[in-house]
């Protein structure tokens, strides 16, 4: 247990702006990532053929599968969050 709290003072000693400035170009990384990931998926599935323009298929395409994109995602961050909170009292109930 000495370890974990050793550990634990350690990060309570990092700067609260540095800290702050970490989480949020943490948070950037991600949604870059998921801009990337949803960009490729999109492009694979919709783009038959580049052309000068974008057709009415293609476009409705793209819409969907981002609007799928996102709407997946969320259900999963909502179901990380939940597993997020039960966990707490599963190990909780390990550590006894």
């Amino acid at each position: 247990m000495d370890s974990s709290s050793s550990s634990g003072a350690g990060l309570g000693s990092v700067d609260p702006q540095l800290q702050h400035f970490i989480e949020v170009e943490t948070q950037k990384q991600r949604f870059q990532q998921l801009v990337h990931q949803m960009t490729e998926l999109c492009w694979e599935k919709c783009m038959d053929k580049p052309g000068p323009k974008l057709d009415s298929r293609a476009e409705a395409c793209f819409v969907n599968c981002v609007e799928r994109f996102i709407d997946t995602s969320q259900f999963i961050l909502n179901r990380l969050e939940q597993t997020q909170k039960s966990k707490p009292v599963f190990s909780e109930s390990l550590s006894d």
